[in-house]
């Protein structure tokens, strides 16, 4: 009677090694530390990859602002702040219609915002001189960067909003 082995040593017929299968393990225990790690920003029920923004709510705190990003050439990250409408340009039409302006920040760097108002609702009457508060994602470009996803949670994003008056648009 053939005996049956659980474990066979020939590593060759397995395609792996010791010291394969140790990396493999080191690897596995870092991923599982980094899931498991709280740094205190977020709650035990949020995923690690997603900045929860909730209404009446301001945005987690540790967002880098515009400036920060735009410097360090940050892309699609979750930035949050305020600015000022120095222009408002013609909605654009193609695809998912977006209302956009550009804000100009505290430290001069403008931004364009492209607010998608197939989800969300337009900013009424919006016009230069007017303050508006952002929480999105920010794509970096040369001329200062844009914000976009400032509308609720869907599917594949955080939510992100626009805030004008004490009014948020989400």
């Amino acid at each position: 009677m053939k005996r049956l082995r659980l474990f066979r040593p020939d590593r060759r017929r397995h395609g792996f090694s010791r010291s394969g299968l140790i990396a493999g393990l080191a690897m596995a225990g870092l991923v599982t530390a980094l899931v498991l790690w709280d740094d205190g920003s977020r709650t035990p029920s949020s995923p690690p990859t997603l900045q929860q923004s909730t209404p009446n709510q301001a945005p987690p705190p540790q967002t880098p602002g515009a400036e920060t990003a735009f410097q360090q050439h940050l892309d699609k990250v979750w930035i949050t702040g305020e600015g000022v409408v120095v222009r408002v340009l013609p909605d654009d039409e193609k695809g998912s219609r977006h209302q956009r302006f550009i804000l100009r920040l505290p430290l001069g760097q403008t931004l364009l915002i492209a607010h998608n108002i197939d989800v969300a609702p337009r900013i009424p009457d919006l016009k230069n001189g007017d303050s508006v508060r952002y929480y999105g994602e920010y794509v970096w470009n040369k001329k200062g960067g844009l914000v976009h996803w400032t509308h609720r949670k869907s599917a594949a994003v955080s939510a992100g909003w626009l805030e004008r008056d004490g009014v948020r648009y989400e």
